[in-house]
Order: C-alpha cells, then structure tokens, then sequence
C-alpha cells in the first residue's frame, strides 16, 4: 500500500506539486492577518503555485530526463533519445525562473508562467496526436499528466489574471 502510494505521488509528479502549492497556499491564508482579503487569498495562492507547481515541479522534471532518461522516456511511451537532456535543461531553466518569481514582481510572474505554459499546452496537443496517431495511452502520455498539463497552465494564468485585476497586497 505504502509503495502504491509513493509510486503514485512520484509518478505524478505533477499533480502531487499542485496539490501540495494549494496546501501551503491555504495555510499561508490561515496564517494571513485577519480580515484577509482577495487580494491577499490571490497573492498566497499565485505565489505558492509558482513555487510549486513550476518551480519544485520542473526541478524534479529536471532530475527525471537527466539523470533517468529511459524511465522518464518508458513513462510517456517513447525511447530514449538525446532529447531527454534538452528537455531536462529547459525544465532546470523554467524551474529557475519560478524559485526567482514566485515571490517577485508581476512581471517576472508572467514569464515564469507564460513560458511553461507554452510548453504543457503544446505537449497536450503532442499527447493527443500521440493518442490518435500512435495510440499511446502510457500513463506519462494520456493520464494525469496529460491533464494537469493543460490544468496547470489555466489555473496560473487565471491567478495572474486576478492578480492583474488586484493588484499586490500592500507590504506591512
């Protein structure tokens, strides 16, 4: 049962970082001087999910395609190929980008989400051809990955929108 569990959690990487950005995003409300505000709610929730669902999240993706090629590639249904460096490399710098902007200015918010989210959109779009074209229905190609690969995306671009629309809480 443990290891369904942690066989699941690291398999789906994705998500388990998600959730757990949401965790601490609830927290750090709980914890937020009261009355807390929208502002502040929107605040804790981008921040943390930057922090997770891009930046722990794309750090482990890192880790994966460099250091464990075939499994990462065997996961989504492919060989292995010199791909899984690059892939690997992009994901180190998107994973950068978001420990820097997690907390930072609007701006560099955006591109710590508008660039990976480019990114899983698009490797949507590749898991369905895959799907169709190749019936690939590995689980790193058509299960929660797939999902939270267009999820993901929607749900920081919809905080940064609120955030636009907000503004930053004041600082004390």
């Amino acid at each position: 049962m443990i290891a369904a569990i942690i066989t699941f959690v690291l398999s789906n990487f994705t998500l388990t970082f998600l959730v757990l950005g949401l965790v601490v995003s609830f927290v750090a409300i709980a914890r937020a001087p009261k009355p807390v505000s929208t502002t502040v709610v929107v605040e804790k929730l981008l921040s943390w999910h930057i922090f997770f669902a891009i930046g722990v999240s794309y750090l482990y993706n890192f880790v994966m395609h460099v250091f464990f090629g075939k499994m990462a590639a065997a996961f989504i249904g492919w060989s292995d190929s010199p791909f899984q460096f690059e892939v690997g490399t992009a994901s180190l710098g998107f994973s950068v980008v978001a420990f820097i902007a997690a907390f930072g200015s609007f701006d560099l918010r955006l591109a710590a989400i508008l660039a990976p989210s480019i990114f899983t959109l698009g490797a949507a779009v590749g898991h369905v051809r895959q799907m169709v074209e190749a019936h690939n229905f590995a689980p790193g190609n058509a299960g929660i990955i797939f999902w939270t690969d267009i999820a993901i995306p929607l749900f920081g671009l919809a905080l940064l929108a609120l955030q636009w629309r907000l503004g930053k809480p004041e600082r004390p």
